[in-house]
């Protein structure tokens, strides 16, 4: 298991330069955006605007903060994205603009090289002690509360957007509800 802080992850500018993006994990490590094979990050939004367009990825995005935003996605009949909506795909090369549903809102973003990586997130919430086996390929735990993962060998625990990479079988327990959410990246 390797425990990526909060306190570590990247500060970057957004492709278009309207924001900044807080990068939490990249393949290959120190991978610029435009060779990156997958990457997870979280993003602030503040303003109304067009997404940053990604030639050949495809893009999971979940609101972390805030109330929310619209979609308009080229090709889509726009969607409402909140913190209670299930995790949004759709390509990223796909023209995208936004406009927040009240104020400034924090999401997480998931995008992988098409064709050769894949990726699933679910959001879950983590009450007791609950047993998780990475899959193969790379897993990652990212908190929003606190959690202890423990796998046996070794156990961390993480504070809020702290995220974890996860090898094999661990137990992932908390003494209140902690919202939690699983990504698995795996090659395409």
């Amino acid at each position: 298991m390797h425990v990526l802080r909060s306190k570590n992850h990247r500060r970057m500018p957004w492709k278009n330069g309207g924001g900044e993006t807080v990068e939490i994990a990249v393949f290959p490590p120190e991978a610029d955006l435009s060779a990156f094979g997958w990457r997870v990050s979280m993003a602030t939004v503040a303003t109304d605007g067009p997404f940053s367009v990604f030639a050949g990825i495809d893009r999971t995005l979940s609101i972390l903060e805030g109330q929310g935003m619209q979609l308009d996605i080229a090709g889509l009949e726009p969607v409402v994205l909140t913190r209670a909506s299930e995790p949004l795909a759709f390509p990223a090369d796909a023209a995208t603009s936004a406009r927040l549903v009240s104020g400034t809102i924090v999401d997480l973003n998931i995008m992988t090289r098409r064709g050769q990586w894949a990726h699933r997130i679910e959001r879950r919430v983590f009450e007791g002690d609950h047993p998780l086996d990475a899959e193969g390929g790379v897993t990652m735990l990212l908190s929003l509360g606190n959690l202890r993962i423990d796998s046996g060998e070794d156990a961390e625990e993480l504070a809020r957007l702290d995220c974890a990479i996860i090898e094999g079988p661990c137990r992932i327990s908390s003494d209140m509800p902690t919202e939690a959410y699983l990504i698995r990246i795996t090659p395409a």
